[in-house]
This record gives C-alpha cells, structure tokens and sequence, in this order.
C-alpha cells in the first residue's frame, strides 16, 4: 500500500525548492556597496564642489591670474578625499576598494588589449561627442537667431558674440599649463583624476545606482553619468551635456571590460592631451 501522505511530502519538496529558488535569485541581486547616507553625503559634496567651481570661474574676468600650480594642488587635494571617502564608505559593508576596479589581469598583454581598446573607445567618443556639440550649436543658433561660432582666421575670433559657454571654456583653457614644471605637474594630477573619478563615478557610484534600481543596468550607467556630467558645472551648460554622454560611454566601457582599467587610459591621457593642446593653441593666440 501507498503511504497516504506522499502528496503532501512532494508537495512540502516542491515548495522547499521554490523558496531556495527564490532565495538564490535574491542572493543574485547587487547589494548596495555603501550605507545610502554615505552615498548622499558624497553627491553633495560633489554638487557643492561643481557651484563653487561656477562662482570661482565664471568666464572671462580675472582669469589670467589663476595660479595654476595652486589650482592643481587643490584639485588633487579633493581628489585624494573623494578617494578616502569612497574607501571608507565600502570598508564600512566590509567590501573591499580593489573589488571597484573590477577583475584585471596583471599580465603585459592584458594591460596591452586595454590600452588598444581604450584608444579605439577614445577616439570613437569623440567623434560622437563632437557630432553632438555641432547638434547642440545648431539648435541654439536656431533658438536663439545667432550663427554658429566659428573661428575666422588664425587669430582664432568667432563670428558671433561671446556666449556663456564660450566664456568658461575660456576660463578652462587658463588652466592648461604654460611652462615644463606645470606640464609636468598637468600629467601627474591627469593620471591622478583619471584614477579617481573612474573610481568614484563608475567604481562606486555606478554600482550603487544599479543596486538602488534593482539591479537594472541602465539605472546605474544613466544616474552615474547624470552625476558625471553635474561634477563638471563650471564648464556650462553644453559640456555639462556632453559630459554626461561621455560619462555614459565610460559606464559602458565598464560594463564591457568588467574593470575599470580601460576607462582610466582613456580618461587620463584624455585630460592630458586636451591640457596640452589647449596650452600649445594658447601659446599660438589661437584661443
């Protein structure tokens, strides 16, 4: 004879089984890396740093008595606490800072396919980019029935008035170096932010974003560049724009490498170079 309760025992397995189904797809989910407080006081702290970087540049008058080398020592300061921060918020759930980097091999070749990967993502950003920034000078040249600025001769002039975002990319510009002990310092604190803020943006942040929308990918790429693009307030309004699209094509780079190696390399020598060249255009009057 049949036991009588062998319907009830298979139906008390199936249930054990869905709830460890269950459980186990839980334990899949992302957890937040950081208590969210932790993570609310560093978006201030970043909000705050880029309004205070509006009221200290806001294009045009008294810039060329910036002190470039001070300039740099600040920046690297708030670097190196967004860096602390950023340690002390993971420690906190007990994670540890090189798990932000995500996994990356040590081996020569491996540092080789990142660097050969983040020249290609570089260069390919900034054909986007540059087709974007063309975009946006159309539609407000249409909005606000003004031509496009566009450089008359080699005195580097526009053709039309000075607006607000000419004007802080002025102000940018008188941050590049203009001797051998600023260009030597430029590179060093370059190397420094690409380290940082992919730490900070797409190391910390994305994942906590993407934590706090239930996992959703996307959540973590569009509010991690959304934060990107506001870190960068004293540039204006369209290369905050911009910025936000570049930081999203880092967030994806990320993704796509699962570490953060190649989005530093072309982060970097992204800083770097336009530094350089803005200096050397500078140094023809160009701009």
């Amino acid at each position: 004879m049949e036991p009588i309760n062998e319907p009830n025992e298979q139906a008390g397995i199936e249930t054990q089984g869905h709830v460890a189904s269950v459980a186990e797809t839980a334990s899949l989910k992302p957890t937040s890396i950081a208590p969210v407080w932790h993570t609310v006081v560093l978006i201030l702290g970043i909000l705050a740093v880029s309004l205070l970087g509006v009221y200290r540049h806001p294009g045009g008058a008294g810039v060329s008595a910036v002190n470039r080398l001070r300039t740099y020592g600040v920046t690297a300061v708030l670097e190196v606490v967004l860096i602390g921060w950023v340690v002390f918020g993971v420690r906190l759930r007990g994670i540890s800072i090189e798990s932000l980097f995500g996994k990356m091999s040590g081996g020569f070749g491996s540092i080789v396919v990142d660097a050969g990967i983040a020249i290609l993502f570089w260069i390919g950003s900034l054909m986007a980019l540059a087709t974007l920034a063309m975009m946006w000078m159309s539609i407000e040249a249409a909005i606000t029935h003004r031509p496009i600025p566009i450089p008359t001769g080699w005195s580097g002039k526009t053709t039309s008035p000075r607006l607000p975002e000419d004007q802080a990319a002025r102000a940018v510009a008188q941050l590049a170096p203009a001797n051998g002990k600023e260009i030597a310092c430029w590179l060093l604190l370059c190397m420094l932010v690409g380290v940082a803020e992919e730490l900070v943006f797409r190391g910390y942040l994305q994942q906590q974003f993407t934590a706090w929308t239930g996992g959703a990918a996307a959540g973590g790429v569009v509010f991690s560049a959304v934060m990107f693009g506001a870190a960068h307030g004293y540039e204006g309004a369209r290369a905050m724009f911009l910025l936000t699209v570049f930081g999203a094509l880092f967030s994806l780079l990320a993704l796509f490498r699962r570490n953060l190696r190649a989005g530093i390399f072309a982060h970097s020598w992204h800083d770097a170079i336009a530094g350089l060249t803005v200096a050397f255009l500078h140094s023809r009057h160009i701009l």
